[in-house]
């Protein structure tokens, strides 16, 4: 029998159709899903993505809540149900893929709860960030498929990635460059204490810690007359003309040296500086992260205007000729970083050493690394006598007269100070209480850490001996 041409093509046209009709409902639910939010077929659409440091998850998530939260934009969230959660997250090229696209060839992902990971910021705060999932961004230009996903546990890097889709290609490297921007303004460190170190995690990476430091208020400050006056100018006021002075083509970046006997107050200073600068980021550079400068320095570039504080630098900066284990690398990183600064730049270098004499001569004199060097001394009598009433608050004090004790800590430091007043509380206590401290209580207390104590105690407080002084 002869089959006619009209009607052999039109059952061919009808077989086509079903077939057609068959393989949409077979695609991936995930291809369903956005070919429907885009209204076209996104098998054919580009894929740019940019890859973020673990420590920045809070920030990119914020970011994105920020960018659908505008006016005319909402934004779905979808979730992945997959055998491949944990060892391979799901790529956006993936999603458009038909039929069997997984991994080994497993099937492709299903749609399950969006998953979400607790990232500690200060204090006790904490945010919950989306750590794989899917946004579905209607907005009024043209609709955007974002996909926030961890990086595999097969990778060597612990970052995070963000991949969008889109029907124009700049439409996807807009969003990311409004991402960027995002980051900047509302970072989540910026305007706080951190310190950097390394991830325990195989795959390294970097985390942030917060830190909490002590609220010192100017009165706790004992320096001899005009010093404080300086280090203000050089660190608070110069910030506060920041503009003025970019204005005048002045370079912004500055470092400055706290150097002087251990416990006169190099560290109270630096603590006060950064609770008078509340607008400044403080970063701590630590035993921990002393090999993490170049990271710092990149942070606080970011982060401006800020502060890296670097306690006891002696003990990594020592002059190039002094062979000792890995300091040098750290101080040749230290210095790079401190000339590498552009010079609108609002960041300083705080450091602070008990031996200025050992400090590399490029460090400590050369302008754009160190600008300027404070001696931090000994408290002279003024200052001491200011001294014992700062630290004899919240005491009941009966002293005839504070002259002698002025006289017999000729060479204390204010932590001597400080520490004598203490132990004369608890000689007071041992007393009877309410506490009250007497003449023989400070007796006792100097006696003991100046003669009892013995030279390593007197050291430890910064109670120097004669020879020192000569």
């Amino acid at each position: 029998m002869s089959l006619d041409p009209k009607d052999f093509a039109s059952s061919f046209k009808g077989f086509m159709e079903t077939m057609s009709s068959q393989r949409v409902d077979e695609d991936p639910h995930f291809l369903r899903k956005l070919r429907k939010h885009f209204q076209q077929d996104p098998t054919t659409f580009s894929v740019v993505s940019e890859e973020f440091p673990r420590y920045d998850h809070s920030n990119v998530f914020l970011a994105i809540e920020e960018f659908t939260a505008q006016p005319g934009r909402s934004a779905a969230i979808l979730g992945f149900l997959s055998d491949l959660r944990g060892f391979h997250s799901p790529t956006l090229s993936e999603l458009v893929s038909s039929g069997s696209s997984g991994l080994y060839g497993r099937s492709a992902p299903e749609e399950g709860p969006v998953q979400y990971v607790n990232v500690f910021l200060d204090g006790d705060r904490s945010l919950a960030c989306v750590q794989l999932g899917l946004y579905l961004i209607s907005d009024p230009d043209q609709p955007l498929a974002v996909l926030l996903r961890p990086g595999d546990y097969s990778s060597l890097r612990d970052n995070v990635f963000v991949e969008v889709m889109a029907a124009d290609r700049a439409a996807a490297e807009a969003f990311l460059a409004s991402l960027r921007a995002s980051i900047r303004k509302m970072n989540v460190y910026r305007n706080h204490v951190l310190s950097i170190q390394k991830a325990d995690s195989y795959r390294g990476g970097l985390e942030i810690k917060f830190h909490s430091l002590p609220q010192v208020k100017q009165e706790d400050i004992i320096l001899p007359d005009g010093l404080l006056a300086r280090i203000h100018r050089h660190t608070i006021r110069f910030g506060e003309c920041s503009q003025a002075l970019l204005a005048a083509k002045r370079h912004l970046k500055r470092g400055l040296l706290l150097y002087g006997a251990p416990g006169t107050g190099k560290t109270l200073t630096a603590m006060y500086l950064a609770t008078a600068m509340p607008d400044r980021t403080i970063l701590l550079l630590t035993g921990r992260s002393l090999d993490l400068i170049q990271q710092s320095c990149n942070l606080a570039r970011g982060l401006q205007p800020a502060m890296i504080v670097l306690e006891d630098v002696d003990l990594v900066a020592e002059e190039r000729t002094r062979h000792q284990g890995c300091a040098t690398p750290v101080l040749f990183e230290l210095l790079n970083e401190m000339d590498g600064l552009s010079e609108d730049v609002d960041v300083i270098f705080l450091l602070t050493t008990n031996r200025a004499d050992l400090l590399e001569p490029a460090l400590a004199a050369r302008p754009g690394r160190v600008d300027q060097a404070f001696e931090i001394p000994l408290p002279d009598a003024a200052c001491r006598r200011r001294l014992f009433a700062l630290y004899s608050k919240g005491l009941t004090m009966k002293i005839e007269s504070v002259d002698p004790f002025i006289e017999r800590t000729e060479r204390a430091s204010a932590a001597f100070m400080c520490e004598m007043l203490r132990k004369a509380a608890l000689f007071a206590a041992e007393d009877g209480l309410p506490i009250v401290v007497k003449d023989k209580h400070v007796d006792e207390a100097l006696r003991e850490l100046i003669v009892s104590g013995g030279a390593i105690t007197r050291s430890l407080l910064g109670f120097a001996d004669e020879q020192k002084c000569e």
